[in-house]
């Protein structure tokens, strides 16, 4: 009797601690799963200081791997991208050596379906001799690995791949945490996508030699928000289409070219000097408040007004050359265009401060300029 009294006990107590054993490793499981997400919050705010950052595309492309390598502790992590002509390592920290097999990774067959799926595969092997499918010459570097391709709005546009020295390794891990992971690289890349087109978009203007436009959205952006308050200043040269029309359209030109040479060539190189549009001009200066550029805009605009510009007789030849007028009407236009013409400019100035949207802040400058009576030549605050 003691003795069954003995087992019950004993039971009882077994019983009791696999409740406890199961309940502690209930609590662990969740402590692990509430960790998980504190990491991959983690992760999620540093991709998104790293696309605020006032850096280039590329720049932020590798940060954001280089933080996935860190926080989810990865051998190797390489993220590819196809820029509509090739396949591009937007960023890797696999050796260069290795580099030209990495990119073509949609072509090993094993991947293909993976890509076709859009879902992710797992490769590794079993000992030292074997090799993954991808690698050709190498053995030592890489025994697993995962391969995830990537989609935005259901357009292929590349694959991430994370790599193990050791086989097997990738066996217990939870995919579902990589595929949270690929989805935020996914939110990166359709995010920076447009800094990307507006980078690719800035030129030199043929007759100035200055940025364009769409350089103070991109790395002048970059250069302009490390001051908390700058002055934007727009102008216009406003008698251009009378140049135009009353003397020729190659001296307008001429006028446009001399004009932001005197400009480019006075004012200091920490400041930005664009060509907005036409014969509409931005400078951007840094880290200065509006009302201490006025004095200096008012020189400008003074000199400016004061140059002498014309054509040389071999521009004139060449440009009649072109034309088909009248002898009479000829030497008539000829006297015109070797008198010279004065621009008139029409300045407005205006304050941008850092985190704001300076497209905002050049429209009302842009606007101001469009509506003001073509007769202005002023210098005005908004």
């Amino acid at each position: 009797m003691v003795l069954v009294a003995l087992v019950i006990i004993l039971v009882f107590i077994i019983v009791v601690l696999v409740i406890y054993n199961l309940s502690i490793y209930k609590k662990i499981q969740n402590f692990s799963n509430i960790n998980q997400q504190v990491t991959n919050l983690r992760v999620l705010q540093d991709f998104m200081d790293t696309i605020g950052e006032y850096s280039s595309v590329d720049d932020k492309i590798k940060k954001i791997n280089d933080i996935l390598i860190e926080k989810y502790e990865i051998k190797y992590s390489t993220i590819v991208v196809f820029d509509g002509t090739e396949y591009v390592i937007k960023a890797t920290n696999v050796d260069a050596k290795h580099w030209d097999a990495m990119k073509r990774l949609q072509e090993v067959s094993i991947f293909k379906d993976s890509i076709s799926t859009a879902s992710p595969k797992y490769v590794t092997v079993n000992n030292d001799k074997e090799r993954l499918p991808y690698q050709q010459m190498e053995f030592g570097r890489a025994k697993s690995a995962i391969f995830f391709p990537l989609f935005i709005d259901n357009v292929y546009i590349g694959y991430w791949i994370i790599e193990s020295g050791t086989p097997h390794d990738f066996d217990n891990v939870d995919t579902t945490i990589f595929e949270i992971v690929k989805d935020n690289i996914i939110t990166v890349l359709k995010t920076v996508v447009h800094q990307k087109t507006l980078e690719s978009l800035v030129r030199k203007d043929l007759f100035t030699g200055l940025n364009s436009a769409e350089y103070l959205y991109g790395e002048g952006k970059k250069i302009i928000d490390q001051h908390t308050q700058s002055a934007i200043c727009m102008f216009r040269i406003v008698n251009i289409e009378e140049v135009n029309k009353k003397y020729s359209r190659e001296l307008g030109n001429e006028m446009i070219t001399q004009v932001s040479k005197y400009i480019y060539e006075n004012i200091s190189r920490d400041y930005i000097f664009v060509r907005y549009m036409g014969p509409k001009f931005a400078i951007v200066f840094c880290g200065v408040e509006k009302e201490s550029v006025t004095d200096f805009l008012n020189d400008i605009k003074e000199n400016v007004e004061k140059l002498d510009i014309k054509l040389n007789d071999t521009e004139i030849e060449n440009e009649e050359e072109l034309e088909e007028k009248p002898k009479k009407k000829k030497k008539t236009t000829a006297k015109l265009k070797k008198k010279p013409v004065n621009p008139k400019l029409n300045f407005v100035v205006s304050s941008y401060y850092k985190g704001t949207g300076i497209d905002e802040v050049l429209k009302k400058l842009e606007n101001y300029l469009d509506n003001a009576d073509k007769q202005e030549s002023d210098i005005n605050n908004i």
